[in-house]
């Protein structure tokens, strides 16, 4: 199983039934591949709709029905299309569970950078400041390191996307939860030692008392 797979999957334990989601482009996407059977989550897509189904067949694709990240998506029966004052209405009066987003870099205040590397060309951070702020959960879902760089830091380097508004991160590694006291390490994947998970992690982790394998 690879880095993507193991994260998306246990991301998708975060999640009851009836839930309002929105995933971010990316690793995100591939969460509900993996939701439990019998918990159906309500995805939103702040380009205007709530609704969105599996990934279209190569031959029903419909390139009027994409995502936020321009991927063709279908929509389940009772979707909603809608404009987008409204569809920011639902991010910025709370009405989203929880946003799931990838990250350049996150650290042990909660802060998250996930827009912009200075020197290179990018196309803006679209509706990440607005989701992380209005969202009731956000839950960075990445790979623990990057080419060998560190993500998880004392403190973010690059423009903030939020400050303090990361609630759980969750990597190949393991999974941590964003406390007044710093990260808490609660779940780990066994595949790794606690020792190699400190040394990927610039942020001292807290281990908790109760920590367990990675499910």
């Amino acid at each position: 199983m690879d880095a993507k797979e193991i994260i998306a999957r246990r991301v998708a334990k975060e999640f009851n039934d009836g839930d309002v989601v929105n995933l971010g482009i990316g690793l995100p996407t591939l969460v509900p591949n993996f939701i439990d059977e019998g918990v159906e989550i309500i995805l939103h897509s702040e380009n205007g709709f709530t609704g969105i189904g599996p990934a279209p067949e190569a031959d029903q694709v419909d390139l009027n029905l994409v995502n936020a990240g321009g991927m063709p998506v279908t929509i389940m029966p009772g979707g909603v299309f809608f404009d987008s004052a409204m569809s920011f209405t639902i991010i910025r009066g709370g009405h989203l569970d929880a946003t799931v987003l990838g990250a350049l870099q996150v650290d042990e205040e909660g802060n998250l950078a996930n827009w912009m590397i200075p020197g290179k060309l990018v196309p803006g951070m679209g509706g990440a400041m607005d989701l992380v702020g209005g969202a009731k959960k956000v839950i960075v879902a990445m790979t623990h390191t990057a080419k060998g760089e560190i993500k998880i830091l004392k403190k973010c380097t690059l423009p903030l996307t939020g400050a303090k508004k990361v609630s759980k991160i969750i990597t190949e590694m393991g999974v941590m939860d964003v406390t007044p006291q710093g990260l808490v390490l609660v779940e780990y994947n066994t595949d790794y030692t606690i020792d190699e998970i400190q040394l990927a992690t610039e942020a001292k982790l807290i281990i908790s008392d109760q920590i367990k394998a990675m499910i």
